[in-house]
C-alpha cells in the first residue's frame, strides 16, 4: 500500500451498536468493523488514513470519542457506520459537541442477502438498513450538516465517493491552519475583492494579514547570485525560453529579476508559514516588475494566489489545490477575460495579466517577456501556454455581507479555434454550461466575482462537500440550469439565511 497523499491526516472509523444483542454479537460487530476500516485504509483509492476505533454502545462512549476527535490534531473527520441498530438518543451528547466533519457510511458487512440461509440471527446482526435511518434522523433533528454515502464498502464507486468527501475534509483542515499574506491592498475602487476578513476567519479558519512591500523587498534583494543562477537553470530545464531571455540575450536581466522576486516571495512565505498571498499592480514599490513567472510557479507548488489583492480567491485557490493533490488535471487562479459571441459557438477566453498556473498547461510552457501596459514597471516575465481540452469548472467565493456564497460553473475546455500568436499570456478557452448566455447571466445575478479558481481536477462534489463543511451557501450553474429556477434557488437561500440569522449552517 502506497503512503496516503494526505499523510498524516486521519479519518476515524466509528461503528455504532448496542448491548441488546449480547456479547457474542458485539464481538462480531467489532470484528466486521475492524475489517471494513482496514480495507478502506488499505485502498489506494482513498487518499486519507482510516483509523479503526472501538465500537460504541453507550452515550458515554460516543461522547468520549467525539471529544477525542475534536482534540486530535490529525483527525479530520469521523466516518460513522451503524452496523446494527444504535438508538440515536445515545448520539445526542456526542454529536452535539462534534466539531469535525461527519460522514455516514450506509453500508453492511455482507454485500448480498444469503437467500438460502438467512435467519433472524443474520437479520439482527445486519441492521444497517434501519440503523442508518435512526442515525440519519438524529443528524436531521440536530441540524448537523453531514455527508451520507450509500453502497457496499468494497464497491470502488463507494470508496470513490468517500474519497471525494475525505479530500474536502482534508482541505477544511488545511483552511483552519491557513495564513494569507497580502502585499499591498485591493485594487482601488474594486468591490468584489473586498470583504470582511474577521468574518472569513470565523467562517473558514484562515487568517489574512497585510504586509508592506518594504517587508518583502529585503527578501528579494537578499537573493544571492548563486540562488538566481540555480533557479534559472531550473527554468531552462522546465520551460522553453524565448531568445531574448536565453544566456546572452538582451533581456536576460529580466529573467534574473524575476528569479530574484520568486526567491524573495518564497523566502517570505516559508519564513511566515503562509499558504497563499496576493499582490496588485498598483503596489509595486521596490519591485522591478510585477511578479508573473514567480506567482505562476508558486501556484504550481501549491500556494494560493489572488491578483489585485483578492484574498478570498487566494484562499480558495489554495483550498482547491490542496484537495486536488494526486488527481489528474491542474488548478489555477483564473479570470473570464473576453467573449467569443459567434453564432457558430459562443465561448469564453479565460486568462489574466500574467498569473495562470502551469499545472493546467498543455505541454511545455514558453517563458517570454512582454510589456504589461499597467503598473509602471519593467516588462514582466511570464509563462505562456494553452490549456488542454476537457471538462473543468470555475469557482468563486463572495462576501454578501450577511454570509459567504460559493458559486460554481461547470465548463468544457476546448482547443482555440486558431493560434493566438500576439496574445502573450497563458489562456484557457471554454464553453460554459449550459451556454454562455445563461451562465453569464446567472453568474452576475448571483454576484459572482471576476476572479475564480479554475480546475480540471476537481468535481462539483468536492466543492459542494467543502462548502457544507464550511457552513456557507452553495450555488451551481451547470447543464441543467435555467435562469427561472436559478433565481428561485437564490431567493430560497436568501430567505433561509435571513430567517435563521446565520452566516452558514
Amino acid at each position: 500500500m502506497a503512503e496516503k497523499i494526505f499523510q498524516p491526516l486521519e479519518l476515524w472509523f466509528v461503528t455504532g451498536s448496542q448491548h441488546l444483542y449480547g456479547p457474542e454479537a458485539l464481538e462480531q460487530v467489532a470484528e466486521d468493523a475492524r475489517q471494513v476500516a482496514a480495507a478502506l485504509d488499505a485502498s489506494d483509492a482513498l487518499s486519507v488514513n482510516v483509523v479503526f476505533r472501538p465500537i460504541v454502545t453507550t452515550p458515554d462512549e460516543i461522547r468520549r470519542v467525539c471529544i477525542e476527535a475534536n482534540s486530535a490534531e490529525n483527525c479530520i473527520g469521523i466516518v460513522a457506520w451503524m452496523h446494527t441498530f444504535s438508538p440515536a438518543k445515545m448520539w445526542i451528547a456526542g454529536l452535539s459537541q462534534l466539531n469535525k466533519p461527519l460522514l455516514q457510511l450506509h453500508t453492511q458487512y455482507g454485500r448480498d442477502i444469503p437467500w438460502g440461509s438467512i435467519d433472524m440471527d443474520f437479520m439482527n446482526l445486519h441492521q444497517t438498513a434501519h440503523g442508518g435511518r435512526e442515525f440519519g434522523f438524529m443528524g436531521a433533528r440536530l441540524r448537523i450538516a453531514h455527508k451520507v454515502v450509500v453502497g457496499h464498502w468494497q464497491d470502488p464507486e463507494t470508496i470513490a465517493e468517500v474519497d471525494v468527501w475525505a479530500r474536502a475534509a482534508a482541505a477544511w483542515h488545511d483552511s483552519k491552519h491557513m495564513k494569507i499574506a497580502r502585499f499591498g491592498d485591493n485594487m482601488r475602487e474594486v468591490a468584489v475583492t473586498e470583504g470582511d476578513k474577521v468574518s472569513a476567519q470565523i467562517q473558514f479558519g484562515y487568517a489574512v494579514n497585510g504586509y508592506g512591500l518594504g517587508d518583502l523587498v529585503p527578501h528579494v534583494n537578499g537573493a544571492t547570485e548563486q540562488q538566481i543562477d540555480d533557479l534559472i537553470e531550473e527554468y531552462e530545464h522546465a520551460y522553453t525560453l524565448a531568445d531574448p531571455l536565453k544566456a546572452g540575450g538582451d533581456m536576460r536581466f529580466a529573467l534574473r529579476d524575476a528569479a530574484a522576486i520568486e526567491i524573495g516571495i518564497r523566502s517570505f512565505l516559508v519564513e511566515g508559514r503562509f499558504k497563499g498571498y496576493t499582490d496588485t499592480f498598483e503596489n509595486l514599490h521596490g519591485l522591478k516588475q510585477l511578479p508573473g513567472l514567480p506567482s505562476q510557479r508558486l501556484m504550481a507548488d501549491g500556494y494560493g494566489f489572488g491578483g489585485e489583492g483578492d484574498w478570498k480567491t487566494a484562499a480558495l485557490v489554495r483550498t482547491m489545490k490542496f484537495m486536488a493533490q494526486g488527481l489528474a488535471g491542474g488548478t489555477s487562479f483564473m479570470e473570464d477575460y473576453t467573449y467569443h459571441f459567434s453564432p457558430d459557438g459562443m465561448k469564453v477566453l479565460g486568462a489574466h495579466m500574467l498569473e495562470i498556473c502551469p499545472s493546467i498547461a498543455d505541454g511545455k510552457p514558453n517563458v517570454e517577456v512582454h510589456p504589461l501596459g499597467i503598473g509602471g514597471k519593467a516588462d514582466p516575465v511570464r509563462l505562456v501556454f494553452d490549456v488542454p481540452a476537457g471538462p473543468g469548472l470555475n469557482a468563486t467565493v463572495i462576501d454578501l455581507g450577511d454570509r459567504f456564497r460559493m458559486l460554481v460553473n461547470t465548463v468544457d475546455t476546448v482547443v482555440p479555434d486558431a493560434p493566438l500568436p500576439k496574445l502573450p499570456v497563458a489562456r484557457a478557452l471554454w464553453i460554459p454550461h449550459p451556454n454562455l448566455k445563461v451562465s453569464a447571466a446567472a453568474w452576475m445575478i448571483a454576484g459572482g466575482a471576476h476572479h475564480t479558481g479554475f480546475s480540471q481536477a476537481l468535481t462539483v462534489q468536492h466543492l459542494q462537500d467543502f462548502a457544507e463543511m464550511a457552513g456557507i451557501e452553495f450555488a451551481l450553474i451547470d447543464q441543467s440550469t435555467t435562469l427561472y429556477d436559478f433565481k428561485n434557488v437564490l431567493r430560497w437561500n436568501d430567505l433561509y439565511y435571513h430567517s435563521t440569522g446565520l452566516r452558514g449552517w
